[in-house]
């Protein structure tokens, strides 16, 4: 058996079933609209099939024509403009669309992207003080600004007209700004969602007066990298965005592609794991222009230069997140009444810090921040990470008296404050999480689309699923569950770290690939059923496609049987998480002879049975004098694993056995001599009949357990007119028949019967829950 890590919340399809008499969809595709609480026949079209025109008119944000009237006599005026953005890809895709916009419309303007290391996220009172002596009389917040009320204030006092365009979640009053455009601070916008290149590309669309389709391409990277939910606008801004960045003629864009070898068409998976990570890059260890110079410069060799830049800094950001990982789990506390994860050290870079708690949240799944310790200030600032059920934010706004600067979501938040209240903040989170959350609530939850045979899956299936696409926050890709016996079990990759699954189907294999899930690869034991849910997809390699999964998680329902039989089990397999508890069987004395873990519980064959307690796993070390005595262990032990290894030093099945010409013939030879003296004349017996001592001393001793025969130093004498008695009244001759029995069934037996003989030992097993243990 191998337990599911996570909880596997299966939907219950029989609910889905509506009527499809008038449905031009596969059931697949229905069931998966319905899913997403599409039912309509007309919103399901529209959702296959987004169109622009379903987007909503920018006038119906709040204070965007008050804005607009603005910066259009700003432009009259030449009155000199500043963006001012965020060093994240939505900050920088904000700043370069509306960059592109204003230059358009024939403005005056500039970008400013604050340090993240010396200035922090959002406006601050030096920089808009320096832009008043650069002669700038607007500044344009995009994507941050929202929690800005002292920069405002200080914005009124030196004469800048402040306009805000933000969508972070506002914290109490607004701003005294002169404009704030923010889809959640306005009653008339039916969609409350867009990320910040989306409210920037709705002002930028109110200012031009037309629709600008050729700013699509950066509203794509800003909506897909910030994770905001992909429907609604955001979902026909990226689904179009993706087809303006598949062929976008920006020098700066098709450098990039280039640098991640992204060809034909540009998926959202290309731009979450490739695109948007390399702009974050910049912005995470230095000053974040570049990546907007990037976006904006019209010179190809200049792009191409920057973006090798930007490939570097990418190398460097990916090598400091795995350094400060590392040092992250030596310090995480896995005690459970710890339900959020905090650490901090000096010297941590606070840009990557994001990324680090993420990982750490994958791992533990347990609401995590992670802080750099500043020992000038006495400031911890750094980023935290949460669990769906943990609603961060307002949980942290609970306790705001403790920070000096918070922002963020639900999800997600950057902090600074005090190392001195460091304590504080984890406790009061650690009684928040124990008020609203149960155990349930820290195991992660895989929601099953649906489940489909081995024999339905094809290239034409996953096409038609990809017609949700893109897929994200929102509108997650389709998770499916599949039960067969692969045919090819593997490890993959250098270090053997990878698995892969290959199923048979009618017209040839489909793969499914478990990647960091090479470990798993010792469960998998011949002819079982493997159960794997995972996300569905094509592989393309050498101009071949064929469909494939990738694992997201999986389980062994029935019990199974490893077979270790002369073999030598390495120390490292004698424990895994799998199981809670696990059981050595081995004869008194051997103890030293194996490698056992001293978590691990010895038994012996000795045992009283009754004393024995059930456990997940059983290691059987040495082969039984008794097949019964076997039976009735393994009966009360009840594991879900066996590992059989039936070590024997000296075979008797392998033995052969004297049969009764042999032993007539040695009786002959008694009866004719009288007695024999063994250690002198034995050689003559194997020159004559090619025995072996073993096999000569062996039959001696049958006889004289049949008081046939005494035996004096060496020499063997037949006694007078012995009883007549059968062979099988000879204890050694028993012990020989039957230890050449056990070890037939246990040790030179198949595989298959191995498994049989186990099973009739055992009952049934009853079905496991779809579910984990709750815990680390």
């Amino acid at each position: 058996m191998l337990k599911n890590q996570s909880y596997w919340n299966i939907i219950n399809e029989s609910n889905l079933h509506l009527d499809r008499r008038e449905s031009h969809m596969s059931p697949v595709l229905h069931e998966l609209l319905i899913q997403r609480g599409i039912t309509d026949r007309k919103e399901m079209d529209s959702f296959v099939f987004p169109k622009l025109e379903a987007l909503y008119h920018p006038e119906k944000l709040a204070m965007i024509e008050k804005a607009a009237t603005r910066i259009h006599r700003a432009i009259e005026a030449q009155e000199k403009i500043l963006v001012y953005g965020d060093y994240d890809a939505d900050g920088v895709s904000s700043t370069a669309l509306l960059m592109t916009a204003l230059k358009e419309l024939g403005a005056v303007c500039e970008f400013y992207i604050p340090n993240r290391f010396s200035e922090g996220y959002g406006p601050n009172e030096a920089a808009f003080k320096q832009a008043k002596k650069d002669g700038f009389n607007v500044i344009i917040t995009v994507d941050n600004g929202i929690s800005a009320h002292h920069e405002a204030l200080i914005a009124k006092q030196i004469g800048i007209d402040l306009i805000i365009t933000d969508h972070h979640e506002i914290q109490g009053e607004l701003p005294d700004a002169y404009a704030i455009i923010h889809p959640k601070c306005s009653e008339n916008y039916p969609f409350r969602e867009l990320a910040g290149v989306g409210v920037a590309f709705k002002f930028a669309q109110y200012l031009l007066g037309y629709f600008p389709e050729h700013l699509l391409d950066f509203v794509a990277i800003g909506t897909i990298s910030d994770l905001v939910p992909l429907v609604n606008e955001n979902r026909i801004l990226a689904y179009y965005g993706l087809k303006k960045l598949s062929n976008t003629t920006k020098p700066g864009l098709i450098a990039l592609k280039n640098q991640c070898e992204i060809e034909g068409s540009v998926t959202e998976e290309n731009v979450g794991f490739l695109i948007g990570p390399r702009l974050n890059a910049v912005g995470r260890l230095q000053d974040a222009h570049m990546a907007v110079d990037l976006l904006l410069t019209d010179d190809e060799e200049k792009a191409q230069l920057l973006a090798e830049e930007i490939e570097s800094l990418n190398e460097q950001r990916q090598q400091i997140v795995q350094e400060i990982v590392e040092e992250a789990l030596a310090m995480v506390d896995t005690d459970e009444k710890h339900s959020v994860i905090v650490v901090y050290k000096e010297g941590w870079n606070e840009g990557v810090l994001g990324i680090v708690a993420s990982r750490l949240v994958k791992k533990f799944n347990r609401p995590t921040i992670v802080l750099n310790i500043n020992s000038d200030t006495n400031l911890a600032k750094g980023s935290a990470r949460s669990i769906p059920a943990f609603d961060l934010f307002s949980s942290c706004m609970q306790m705001n008296h403790l920070f000096t600067s918070f922002g963020g979501h639900a999800q997600a938040a950057g902090m600074t404050l005090h190392v001195k209240d460091l304590s504080d903040l984890e406790n009061g989170l650690n009684q928040i999480i124990q008020e609203q959350l149960t155990a349930e609530d820290f195991i992660p939850v895989i929601d099953i689309n649906y489940t489909i045979d081995i024999h339905d899956i094809t290239e034409s299936l996953i096409a038609e699923i990809n017609q949700l696409a893109p897929f994200g926050v929102g509108n997650p890709k389709p998770i499916f569950k599949i039960s067969a016996q692969p045919k090819v079990v593997r490890q993959i990759g250098l270090l053997k770290n990878h698995l892969k699954l290959q199923f048979e189907q009618e017209d040839g294999m489909m793969e499914a690939i478990g990647f960091h899930m090479g470990h798993l690869y010792s469960f998998m034991t011949p002819h079982t059923e493997i159960t794997i849910v995972g996300e569905l997809g094509i592989n393309e390699w050498n101009g071949f496609r064929k469909p494939q999964m990738i694992i997201q998680d999986m389980k062994i329902r029935d019990r199974q049987v490893f077979d270790y039989r002369g073999k030598v089990i390495r120390k490292y397999e004698l424990f895994n998480e799998q199981h809670k508890s696990e059981l050595a069987l081995l004869n008194k004395g051997n103890e030293k002879k194996y490698h056992i873990p001293e978590t691990m519980q010895i038994i012996y064959y000795s045992t009283d049975v009754s004393e024995i307690l059930e456990a997940d796993a059983l290691y059987i070390f040495d082969i039984p004098d008794s097949l019964y005595t076997l039976q009735q262990i393994v009966k009360q032990v009840n594991p879900c694993n066996i590992f059989a290894c039936f070590n024997i030093e000296k075979s008797a099945y392998m033995t052969p056995i004297p049969t009764r010409e042999d032993f007539k013939w040695y009786y002959a030879l008694l009866f004719h001599r009288k007695k024999l003296d063994l250690r002198v004349e034995y050689q003559q017996i194997i020159a004559q009949k090619q025995w072996s001592k073993q096999k000569i001393w062996w039959m001696s001793k049958v006889f004289f357990e049949l008081n046939f025969v005494t035996i004096e130093d060496g020499v063997i004498q037949l006694k007078p007119s012995p009883k007549k008695q059968a062979l099988q009244s000879s204890q050694t001759y028993q012990q020989l028949i039957t230890r050449a029995k056990i070890e037939k069934t246990l040790f030179y037996s198949t595989y298959e019967e191995l498994v049989a003989w186990f099973n009739s030992c055992l009952p049934a097993m009853e079905m496991p829950k779809e579910e984990m243990s709750y815990g680390l």
